[in-house]
């Protein structure tokens, strides 16, 4: 395959007021919300900000917040990594905005820095960047 396969992410999630605003207030984003795909499906969808309009030639991976019967969040099977232009300064925003900081900013030698943060669901996320 000669290109990056990840084009999508779910994060789910309890209470999805909660979570939309963390992930606002953390990437300084708005999330634009989706209607459920059909009527009978009861779900919550919150996309974060995605490249339609070029074809989503940008850099990064489509995703969203999900409120659905059924999922749960937390869990440690699956990391998502949002890129940032300083991974401390994310990792302290968690931190004031209900989430937690599980590891402060580390060195990943050449592949930059990363921290890593428990969102107010209890959801692990990464933080990456080059500075």
């Amino acid at each position: 395959m000669p290109t990056n396969p990840v084009v999508h992410f779910e994060i789910y999630v309890e209470d999805m007021a909660r979570a939309k605003a963390f992930y606002e207030a953390v990437f300084g984003i708005s999330l634009v919300q989706m209607p459920a795909p059909t009527p009978e499906m009861e779900m919550d969808m919150w996309f974060f900000p995605m490249d339609r309009e070029s074809g989503m030639t940008q850099y990064g991976a489509g995703g969203m917040l999900v409120k659905m019967e059924g999922f749960s969040p937390g869990g440690s099977g699956t990391m998502v990594y949002f890129g940032c232009e300083d991974c401390a300064e994310q990792a302290a925003r968690a931190a004031q905005h209900g989430g937690s900081v599980f590891q402060e900013k580390m060195s990943i030698g050449e592949h930059g820095f990363c921290a890593l943060a428990k969102d107010t669901e209890g959801n692990m996320i990464g933080l990456h960047s080059m500075k």
